[in-house]
């Protein structure tokens, strides 16, 4: 009998990525991504409380997105876009908890055949963080992982390279430092490096470390431990500037920072419209800034529409990496935006909430069950645990029904289509240049625009399905 890690290994062959030649000077590459930040939860974004001075700073000295979107309004989805440069809906990962699908292609195993070391620390939330997992960050890519299946407070539990630990600490410090012992290895090794930082925060329950909330004397308690907690992950990449600096990598080293999906109460949108599981402004668009000393030699602020789509090709691009077989993609190379030759953008970008639910998963109930099987030494194997079924495409989704919200972005305009099941669709367009906050419908105004955007949309669309069907697997 073929075993499933047998036949997985032979569903993967045909994806497994080319190695390039590359420059000497490959640049280390950090991506930092928070959890429920929202766009006006930065000092530098307005925010008349909560202190991020860090993040001010980066905004000032390196590439400043004005305009930069989450994939999805929620977080797996938006993670699962960061590895594979695809909308999730390409590969079923549509709402929280649903996973990778072992058939994508991912940037870790990319840059890992181009020569990188790769590693993943904190937040993961795309499958199971056990080591037999399909879908676990070992088997997606990345040589070291200390990983969490959902959010995690201070001092938790993490799965490491698949075998629980324990930790102490302020969460997002403790995210960092796990980070920094396998970047030094990394620059010991004289290897480039791809770190991944998914950090926990400021996800519910809010828990602010104690000389943190000191900082908000005076605010309300759900507010006071918000606030700590996103200053928390400010203060965490204040000291993983300073270490990048001590081991004399900083000038060329990428460090990109967003968040996985607009705010929540009591969080801030900075006045959008929507919020968190919404396709209006307030749900997806969010924080990102880029460093780059070596690349980017003066401040930039950009208003082109980017999104973490983009993250994906763009680190290819950087590289000089590809995959031998490469699936549809989304996003588009931001390096010429980083060069200061980018001035507009040409492909759209997509959204769409498809209508189905999220899956629980409870991280530290989960990684306390799994530590207690490794104590017992009786680790389970059952594949329902692992998601062992992850690449299997047992549905067939038609062509001609898009149910849910779909929304999408093209210059300065912004379509949005929601789905009936009985009566027409109802569309809105509306204008960001002049209308970020999406109050003035111009859906029977400018009827050539929305005809036009119809038209892409419908198409992206269709194109999502053909993916979600398994054609960019044949």
């Amino acid at each position: 009998m073929i075993s499933h890690r047998l036949c997985l290994m032979v569903l993967l062959l045909p994806l497994v990525v080319a190695a390039p030649a590359v420059a000497k000077d490959r640049p280390h590459i950090i991506l930092c991504m928070a959890d429920d930040q929202g766009w006006g939860d930065v000092g530098y974004n307005g925010h008349p409380v909560q202190k991020t001075p860090v993040l001010d700073e980066m905004a000032k000295t390196g590439l400043r997105f004005d305009n930069f979107y989450a994939a999805a309004p929620v977080c797996s989805p938006t993670r699962g876009s960061v590895l594979t440069g695809r909308h999730p809906n390409r590969f079923a990962c549509f709402s929280w908890g649903h996973t990778l699908r072992p058939q994508e292609v991912t940037v870790a195993e990319v840059l890992k055949n181009a020569g990188y070391t790769t590693g993943h620390f904190g937040k993961w939330h795309l499958g199971p963080v056990r080591k037999g997992s399909p879908v676990s960050p070992g088997n997606s890519g990345f040589d070291e992982w200390a990983s969490s299946p959902n959010f995690y407070e201070n001092s938790p539990l993490l799965s490491r390279n698949g075998k629980v630990i324990e930790t102490k600490g302020e969460s997002s410090m403790v995210t960092v430092e796990l980070a920094l012992g396998f970047l030094r290895k990394a620059v010991a090794a004289k290897k480039p490096s791809l770190t991944v930082i998914w950090f926990g925060n400021p996800h519910t329950p809010h828990q602010g470390w104690p000389e943190l909330l000191k900082l908000y004397d005076g605010q309300p308690n759900r507010l006071q431990n918000y606030y700590a907690e996103v200053t928390g992950i400010d203060r965490a990449m204040g000291h993983l500037r300073k270490e990048l600096r001590k081991l004399r990598i900083a000038d060329n080293t990428l460090l990109w920072y967003t968040s996985d999906n607009g705010g929540r109460r009591p969080g801030s949108v900075g006045g959008l419209r929507g919020q968190k599981g919404s396709l209006y402004e307030g749900g997806i668009r969010v924080p990102a800034i880029i460093e780059w000393p070596a690349k980017i030699r003066k401040p930039a602020v950009t208003k082109i529409s980017c999104s973490t789509v983009d993250i994906y090709p763009t680190l290819l691009d950087v590289v000089g990496a590809k995959a031998a077989k490469q699936p549809v993609l989304d996003g588009v190379s931001l390096l010429p935006l980083i060069e200061g030759r980018m001035t507009k953008r040409d492909k759209p970008l997509g959204f769409w909430v498809y209508p189905v639910r999220g899956k629980p998963m409870r991280s530290a109930a989960l990684l306390k069950e799994l530590q207690a099987e490794q104590k017992a030494g009786k680790e389970s194997a059952d594949a329902q645990v692992l998601a062992a079924d992850a690449g299997k495409i047992t549905q067939k989704y038609p062509a001609d029904r898009r149910p849910g919200h779909a929304a999408l972005i093209a210059g300065d305009y912004k379509l949005h289509r929601i789905a009936r099941g009985k009566g027409p669709d109802r569309y809105s367009l509306y204008n960001l240049k002049t209308d970020p906050k999406e109050t003035t419908d111009l859906i029977d105004r400018e009827p050539a625009v929305a005809g036009r955007l119809k038209k892409r949309l419908a198409a992206w669309q269709r194109s999502v399905i053909g993916s979600l069907n398994g054609d960019d697997y044949r």
